[in-house]
């Protein structure tokens, strides 16, 4: 992810996917593409214009991107940073509950997959390419560049 901040601490681009090259990975009968050739032609745009970039977000479009989290968001998050917490004192099921929960209540995150995954490594490839396969957006956000 890349976020673009300007020498005065202004955020010019929220997070969003930044690569270096394009890229295709096919994954049995999906694709996951990585679109860098646009973001590296932005940023060195940005880098000569600064604010008067064509990719500076105005006011109305970053806050059309940045939303702010829903309670069941905010309720997933607690409850991840439940499970961290159980995790670390050696309680494993109360970790697994509540990186059930965490997941049941945000399964767009895959922060909470992944973690909960990793504590069952010999299953969690199977577990990502169930997931990925039952997509129905692309894994990564499609970047949203105008085109100047």
């Amino acid at each position: 992810m890349g976020v673009w901040i300007d020498e005065n601490g202004r955020i010019a681009r929220p997070a969003e996917p930044a690569w270096t090259a394009d890229r295709t990975l096919k994954v049995g009968a999906k694709s996951i593409v990585a679109e860098g050739a646009p973001y590296i032609a932005a940023l060195r745009d940005w880098v000569s214009n600064g604010e008067r970039s064509a990719y500076v977000l105005s006011d109305e479009e970053f806050a059309r991107r940045v939303k702010p989290r829903s309670a069941a968001e905010m309720e997933a998050d607690a409850s991840f940073k439940l499970a961290v917490w159980f995790h670390q004192r050696g309680k494993a099921e109360l970790a697994a509950k509540y990186w059930h929960h965490a997941e049941e209540l945000n399964p767009a995150d895959w922060n909470y997959h992944r973690q909960d995954w990793s504590f069952t490594p010999q299953e969690a490839g199977a577990k990502w390419l169930d997931k990925f396969q039952k997509l129905d957006q692309p894994y990564y956000p499609k970047l949203e560049m105008p085109n100047p």
